[in-house]
């Protein structure tokens, strides 16, 4: 079952796109849009950077509100498809391909986020990689929206070997198992669709919520807050997923404050 380092790289083509375009319910989407515009403190007007964007699926709704995105994503079908989702509502985004640790922005964002659970593909030097190339592009004080399903509090309360489910004219498989030696999700994925089917492999590294938390102020962050879903309700054991609220810290501090959470 094992996936290759950089499986990341090739995932998101063909079904996987298709499927991952449809398999979000509007109300979802609309709910974490809002959850980012409030918790990012948004305006019309505020510079955010969205990656990885996928098919612009939250970019596009903060655009439409008046800011100032930028998504940014590895697949290019990935991105063909936010720019044509993006024509087609009308809204201007400025789309671009790049790796999410390569990103050439400094101090040139008042909020990001990193939505989807797009968090933990790499390695831990590549996580935390990514985590500084985000406080770089943003402004002091600019805040950051993490979305992490694998946290060790999620996953292991509710974690199944095995799930099959119809969705959006999908069939959708996922073999799961957990990886001690590595602390890794690895995963077998089968998307098929009428006389279609695609096999993927996936792996995702397992941390605790405290080591997310850890990597985010190592990286130049204070924590806020953190959320179980995006309805709002405080982190707990068993919750979906981990949405942690940071701000980049302000240039010249010396220690980290106290951080509120919402647990």
């Amino acid at each position: 079952m094992n996936a290759p380092r950089d499986w990341y790289a090739r995932f998101f083509e063909g079904l996987a796109v298709d499927f991952w375009r449809v398999v979000v319910p509007e109300a979802a989407t609309a709910e974490e849009a809002a959850f980012l515009w409030k918790h990012l403190a948004l305006s019309a007007g505020d510079r955010v950077l969205d990656v990885p964007c996928g098919h612009g699926r939250l970019a596009l709704p903060l655009a439409a509100r008046g800011c100032a995105v930028t998504g940014v994503d590895l697949s290019r079908e990935f991105l063909r498809a936010a720019e044509d989702a993006s024509r087609g509502a009308g809204v201007s985004v400025a789309w671009r391909r790049s790796d999410m640790r390569t990103l050439p922005w400094r101090g040139s964002f008042d909020a990001a986020f990193c939505m989807g659970n797009s968090f933990g593909y790499l390695d831990d030097a590549g996580n935390a990689a990514f985590l500084a190339a985000v406080a770089r592009a943003l402004v002091p004080r600019g805040r950051f929206v993490l979305d992490f399903g694998q946290a060790a509090e999620s996953i292991f309360p509710r974690l199944e070997p095995h799930l099959e489910v119809e969705m959006g004219g999908f069939l959708f498989a996922e073999e799961t198992r957990y990886d001690v030696a590595s602390s890794r999700i690895e995963n077998v994925y089968t998307i098929s669709r009428g006389r279609k089917s695609e096999r993927k492999l996936a792996s995702q590294r397992v941390y605790l919520a405290s080591d997310v938390w850890r990597l985010l102020e190592e990286a130049g962050f204070e924590v806020l807050e953190a959320f179980g879903s995006s309805a709002g309700e405080p982190y707990a054991l068993g919750a979906q997923r981990l949405l942690t609220v940071a701000r980049k810290k302000s240039a010249g501090r010396k220690k980290t404050p106290r951080r509120r959470r919402s647990s």
